[in-house]
């Protein structure tokens, strides 16, 4: 299917959504349905708008494909806590992985933890897996499981509530600005403050009310290189942009728009924050692609694939895979302990052939002074001499010829004035320096 003149005007203006768009369809089509993961990155980049989420549901509805909703915000508290602080334990005491997993589809089992968190002096973990930073995501789930759920009159309620409030706020902010706040009449003022405020706390309440759903969203993707707690946070920022968009006149429950928003940030967060040296988004989906036909052609040859194997099957030349590759890797710091008392780093272990031993460098300092110190006593013509033969400024050492050319004589008068020269510099008093040198190679 080809995406041009027929592409929803929503979709048309995101950079390679058609091209985007026709693969998860292909994906669909061979599955027979879709869910929300196989779109993530569609919306990871897309500038989501409530007529841009409808558009993409009705090019999926239009092939005929079965899509799978997954809102469970009405998820019992107490099955979060223990989920979340399995996560959290995990997190605190499991080493970390050597890469960082590549952004695909989130497990439906609880995975290998990501990130090593050292344990707080003081506290073994065996009585209570995750310690107080479990403690902290119990109260955070305990408190968010306070607020009840909304009906869909409840939410219609609130999103008119915060759609007054928002009108009141541009209204007063447009008659300070033609009369000056000194200008509003008090009552006024405090008329549209009343509404404005009320407006804010309608927004809290169904931010409030919704937490559970950015939790349960946020522990699917507990696999990846940031906590539970910055997968929370980042879905809670995606949970307040999705209230400012909320459009209460579709007829559709909040959460059914909300889980998009949620789910944008939170892949958008992975994407920015996992590695330590970020990788674009359309890069990363780039790698995905790689690493999934990889580990596809391992399963069915029971080997790895070479460069040559794997660029073919995904189209591209051997030299941008190699790239690719090199880019999953992960970046890992010399500073990182090492040994069974981490008595010394990584960065101990590495040694630098283009480096210079410090002894050496003492030595080639302390020759280059007594060079120094020797050609001192010559008088400017004998050491100009000196060094072009040598070569003792530039490394490069000139004939006799050339160095004549130089001062303008022949080139007897050149070997004259050397032979002079190294006679001087023989002297004992003066090579006995030099000489310490020569002794130590």
């Amino acid at each position: 299917m080809t995406f041009g003149a027929s592409e929803p005007a929503e979709l048309a203006g995101e950079r390679g959504a058609g091209d985007g768009l026709a693969r998860v369809l292909e994906r669909g089509r061979a599955k027979g349905w879709l869910s929300q993961d196989d779109l993530d990155e569609l919306i990871r980049e897309a500038d989501l708008t409530v007529d841009y989420i409808d558009a993409l549901r009705a090019s999926v509805q239009a092939e005929g494909i079965s899509w799978v909703e997954e809102h469970d915000a009405d998820i019992d508290v107490d099955d979060l806590i223990k989920v979340v602080a399995a996560a959290v334990a995990q997190e605190q005491a499991v080493p970390v992985t050597a890469a960082v997993p590549a952004i695909e589809e989130p497990p439906a089992v609880v995975p290998k933890v990501v990130r090593a968190r050292r344990p707080r002096r003081g506290s073994s973990g065996e009585d209570d897996p995750g310690g107080p930073y479990a403690d902290l995501v119990r109260m955070y789930l305990g408190e968010i499981g306070k607020v009840p759920l909304l009906n869909a009159g409840e939410e219609v309620e609130l999103a008119r509530r915060i759609e007054r409030g928002t009108q009141a706020a541009a209204r007063l902010a447009e008659l300070e600005l033609l009369h000056g706040e000194s200008g509003v009449p008090f009552q006024l003022r405090r008329a549209e403050e009343r509404v404005v405020v009320d407006g804010l706390k309608a927004k809290e309440h169904l931010i409030r009310a919704n937490l559970r759903l950015v939790v349960s969203i946020a522990k699917r993707y507990r696999s990846r290189s940031l906590s539970i707690l910055d997968l929370v946070q980042e879905g809670n920022l995606g949970l307040i942009r999705a209230v400012d968009k909320f459009d209460y006149t579709r007829g559709f429950k909040f959460s059914t728009y909300a889980t998009w928003w949620i789910r944008q940030a939170i892949t958008r967060a992975i994407a920015d924050q996992a590695r330590t040296i970020r990788i674009p988004v359309h890069m990363v989906e780039t790698i995905n692609k790689v690493v999934r036909v990889q580990r596809q052609m391992h399963q069915e040859t029971g080997r790895e694939p070479s460069i040559e194997e794997l660029a073919a099957a995904v189209a591209l030349s051997g030299a941008k895979v190699r790239e690719i590759l090199k880019l999953n890797q992960d970046t890992v710091s010399l500073e990182t302990p090492m040994g069974d008392e981490n008595d010394f780093s990584l960065g101990d272990t590495i040694e630098d052939d283009s480096a210079e031993m410090p002894a050496d460098a003492a030595t080639r300092t302390l020759l280059n002074e007594a060079v120094k110190q020797a050609l001192g006593e010559l008088n400017d013509r004998e050491q100009a001499v000196v060094r072009l033969r040598f070569g003792l400024d530039d490394g490069q050492m000139r004939t006799l010829e050339e160095v004549g050319k130089e001062f303008g004589v022949t080139r007897e008068r050149v070997r004259q004035i050397e032979a002079k020269t190294l006679a001087k510099l023989r002297h004992p008093i003066r090579s006995q320096r030099l000489k310490e040198f020569l002794e130590e190679e």
